[in-house]
């Protein structure tokens, strides 16, 4: 019995930010028109997605944040773990890392528009660079605080360097690996979102967004920001899933 409250809390999180809404929408206290009543942002959702307007955007967005997170994976773990296995390498450049992870993602666009120009490749090349800084941080720091117990009893067992570096450190290592593949595909949509906003889009919720704001059409701004916070929501929980399937051991 519980355990079904439990799961039901969410829910009434949800339930009660609606709520929330509608009465300050129906207070008067914001214009209407610049704060619309929530059932007037969920009419214009449905109408976008069925109409294919929001559709088309939404999985422009997926796609970008995808193919930035795929890259920025290919790039970071390796480097993580090549880092987080020699803390005299990772020290020499740990510095470079913080200095660019600490960044905003913002900030480095004209760079990036010097670089790639104005276009799909700027997407996805800064979103990709945010999100690799975060999964590479977190790999090394996975690889570098893996038990040392365990490795120890490997190297006793007669394991080489690279044995107990594939067969104990990189599975030891794997859940702060999820955390940062998780931090890195929400930072990467945040990066896409904004990018879409300001780097000569046509389609995308950032573009979706930004348009209807400029136009005054506020019930599909709403549901753009909301079609936006959903997906973030979504991706973070089938990270969260997945990391509990596959890296059940992890703290233990």
């Amino acid at each position: 019995m519980h355990h079904r409250l439990d799961a039901l809390l969410p829910l009434a999180g949800a339930i009660l930010f609606v709520m929330l809404w509608w009465l300050l929408a129906l207070s008067g206290v914001i214009d209407p028109v610049l704060m619309p009543a929530p059932q007037d942002a969920a009419v214009a959702l449905w109408k976008g997605f069925a109409d294919g307007t929001l559709t088309h955007d939404f999985w422009q967005t997926v796609w970008r944040t995808v193919l930035s997170f795929v890259i920025a994976t290919a790039i970071g773990v390796p480097l993580g773990i090549a880092l987080g296995s020699s803390s005299r390498v990772y020290a020499a450049v740990e510095f470079v890392i913080d200095f660019f992870r600490s960044t905003p993602a913002s900030a480095l666009f004209p760079m990036f528009l010097v670089i790639f120009g104005v276009g799909e490749k700027t997407k996805i090349a800064v979103a990709a660079f945010g999100a690799a800084l975060v999964i590479l941080f977190n790999v090394a720091y996975g690889v570098m605080n893996a038990k040392k117990t365990r490795q120890a009893a490997a190297h006793v067992m007669g394991a080489g360097r690279l044995r107990i570096m594939v067969d104990v450190t990189l599975w030891e290592s794997l859940p702060q690996t999820f955390v940062g593949m998780r931090s890195g595909i929400s930072l990467a949509l945040v990066i896409v979102i904004v990018a879409e906003m300001f780097i000569g889009s046509t389609d995308g919720l950032g573009q979706r967004v930004i348009n209807a704001q400029m136009v005054f059409d506020m019930p599909l701004m709403y549901a753009a920001i909301f079609a936006a916070g959903a997906l973030g929501y979504g991706l973070n929980l089938l990270f969260l899933v997945i990391e509990r399937r596959f890296v059940h051991w992890g703290g233990k």
